[in-house]
């Protein structure tokens, strides 16, 4: 087996471990023992508990990555696609808390050691947000005086409502098509596209 093979095998056995078992009842002989490797291949990779767990949490923003790119290489209007990118993180990332189970808890507990991982995703994710924002400028679509600031703001005003969101804080009490018409209404608005929903 190759280095990266091994080592995405580790990753992913411990992702399931922590799921079942939560990570502070997950030992690094758990690991070892359920991936069949030995205790030293795994210290060859890790050298504790939370380097691994960050791994966990780093292969998980990595799909999450894959998923937004996706959507914006989509041969859909730059508003629709603004939406979609939206939503996909939103709901990628309620999906991933609640699919490893214990680690919800541990999501929201340590939500300052997640940051430290998250640099490298949070500066591709504001970089895609540029990508579709310039192509909504270019098109007539948006009207934005400041490119950079905005995608920096449009990413942050995401990330900022993950937690609520994921605890079924935000918009709770409204059909998903009430919801999306607010969001749209307040996303694009504030890009300067006008519409015509009704409430």
């Amino acid at each position: 087996m190759t280095v990266s093979k091994t080592k995405a095998k580790l990753v992913d056995v411990a992702r399931q471990l922590f799921a079942k078992m939560g990570v502070e009842n997950t030992t690094m002989n758990d690991i070892a023992l359920a991936s069949k490797k030995g205790r030293r291949t795994l210290y060859t990779y890790f050298k504790s508990k939370e380097d691994i767990y960050m791994a966990v949490v780093e292969s998980e923003l990595d799909i999450l990555s894959d998923m937004m790119k996706r959507v914006v290489e989509k041969d859909i209007q730059p508003d629709a696609k603004l939406m979609e990118m939206i939503y996909t993180h939103l709901d990628a990332v309620k999906e991933v808390v609640f699919r490893n189970g214990t680690l919800r808890a541990t999501f929201f507990r340590d939500i300052w050691r997640v940051e430290k991982v998250r640099k490298r995703f949070d500066a591709k994710e504001s970089q895609l947000f540029k990508e579709v924002l310039r192509e909504g400028m270019e098109k007539g679509v948006f009207q934005i005086d400041d490119l950079d600031m905005t995608a920096e703001i449009v990413h942050y005003s995401v990330k900022g409502i993950e937690a609520p969101y994921i605890r079924g804080h935000i918009g709770a009490n409204l059909d998903d098509g009430v919801r999306d018409t607010y969001v749209t209404r307040l996303v694009l608005g504030a890009l300067g596209k006008k519409h015509e929903y009704i409430l």
